[in-house]
């Protein structure tokens, strides 16, 4: 009864509602020449739970998934461009590049990775597709059926990752956190102050990183972190600025057409 229940408040939660984005939608062509195996593909989502965690994380970012380069997808046996994602209802699965259709994205690389540490990321997110989630405890879905829960600011952070753990996962990006923490790639580490053993300088002290818990993470944090890299696929056509093609109200059709980088029109 209790697992009946958990899958009706999670096809819920994912059911797709009209948005309004803040940000365009990514073209899926530049995005798709633009990802690298080990990409971690930020999405504004439109489901109601996304919704809710935009809220309870102050961010345009509400999915995540890890972009593992050319996989089966679907029952048809071709191989294409692949993410692996943590879904409410389906658990940890594979999905296409269609999946994000009409949705603005962000790419985040992490920089510097070793490639034998970025296949072990990989391995360790495609080594749990198939993995699903116990919906059974229905007071950590129910919580995320108020599409703004009144909690104070400093405690929104903490509401993702509270309950029997299963459910959490499926929400958060934690998943991903995971990956690249068995590698011990840095996200958003905390900074420990502890003393020094050098018996010379007893006040002294040094700085480690510790791994903050996984269930802690939210799809904002591959943004802000400084060991990810954001890549923006439109940056290759910014670049031919002159090119572009803008609405112009004052010329015939419409339309004024290209310059060159002089200003001039061109031919």
């Amino acid at each position: 009864m209790l697992g009946w229940l958990g899958g009706c408040i999670g096809r819920y939660l994912t059911h797709p509602v009209e948005t309004d984005h803040l940000t365009p939608p990514t073209d899926p062509q530049r995005l798709l020449a633009a990802l690298e195996p080990g990409d971690v593909l930020l999405v504004e989502g439109n489901s109601r739970v996304s919704g809710i965690i935009k809220y309870l994380t102050q961010s345009t970012w509400s999915h995540a998934a890890l972009f593992v380069g050319d996989r089966v997808v679907g029952g048809d046996g071709r191989r294409q461009p692949a993410f692996v994602e943590a879904d409410i209802v389906d658990g940890v699965r594979v999905v296409g590049l269609e999946a994000f259709a009409g949705l603005p994205t962000r790419i985040c690389r992490p920089a510097g990775i070793t490639p034998q540490d970025r296949q072990r990321v990989l391995d360790y997110a495609i080594a749990r597709i198939g993995h699903r989630y116990d919906l059974r405890n229905v007071v950590d879905l129910a919580r995320y059926l108020l599409p703004t829960p009144p909690v104070p600011q400093r405690f929104r952070r903490r509401m993702l990752s509270l309950g029997s753990g299963d459910p959490t996962r499926a929400i958060c990006s934690t998943l991903i956190a995971q990956a690249f923490q068995s590698v011990r790639y840095p996200i958003l580490p905390r900074t420990v102050r502890i003393a020094s053993d050098d018996p010379g300088c007893p006040e002294c002290v040094e700085e480690q990183l510790e791994l903050r818990h996984f269930s802690l993470f939210a799809p904002r944090d591959f943004d802000v972190s400084p060991y990810f890299q954001v890549v923006k696929p439109g940056i290759v056509r910014a670049r031919a600025y002159r090119r572009l093609a803008w609405v112009d109200h004052s010329r015939p059709g419409g339309i004024s057409p290209p310059t060159d980088g002089r200003g001039a029109p061109m031919q």
